[in-house]
């Protein structure tokens, strides 16, 4: 009998339902949204391919649940993937602090915003100049989103949810706490 979650797992579900139902609020404000400050607690512990995963599945299965996918889905995911490795690097000698997070957030949202802007222009053919007169209200409350989330949620993240060893399990490690043998 071998049951086991996967180092991680339950943390990534709990981390993606944070950021899930967080972003499925009615009438909540446009771009004040959690992703980037749930991506930074994570690139702490899970290296380059789980803070890829992370920022990219999440946008993925948020997408796929709700709007479908398309090519702002592709777009926005290979962005917060990056995010999530240039965090882990940020992160790999950091202390998650909230400092650390609202160091990296602030340029991080910029930048993501930037590459994002560009969706219209390249692919709905906007003019340069009306998608960043349309982009800077969005990116000041993405701003403050990724300000709010950084000081609130990264560090409960971090602290309830990323560094929890009870919520890392398998069957044979219960049972060998509770000295009870599997049945072969």
């Amino acid at each position: 009998m071998k049951f086991s979650i996967p180092t991680g797992t339950l943390k990534f579900i709990i981390g993606w339902a944070a950021v899930f139902l967080f972003r499925l609020i009615p009438f909540r404000p446009p771009n004040f949204e959690p992703m980037l400050a749930t991506v930074m607690p994570f690139s702490k512990r899970y290296g380059l391919a789980g803070s890829f995963l992370f920022g990219f599945l999440g946008i993925v299965l948020y997408d796929a649940l709700t709007s479908g996918w398309g090519s702002w889905t592709w777009v926005t995911a290979l962005c917060y993937g990056s995010l999530g490795i240039a965090a882990h690097y940020y992160f790999k000698n950091r202390e998650a602090s909230v400092r650390n997070f609202l160091i990296f957030g602030i340029p991080g949202t910029i930048a993501y915003d930037v590459v994002t802007m560009m969706i219209g222009p390249v692919f709905g053919h906007q003019s340069l100049m009306l998608a960043i007169t349309g982009q800077i209200p969005f990116t000041l409350m993405h701003l403050a989103g990724t300000v709010t989330f950084s000081v609130l949620l990264a560090p409960a993240l971090y602290r309830w949810v990323i560094r929890n060893d009870a919520l890392e399990f398998s069957l044979p490690r219960i049972l060998q706490r509770a000295q009870i043998k599997p049945r072969q």
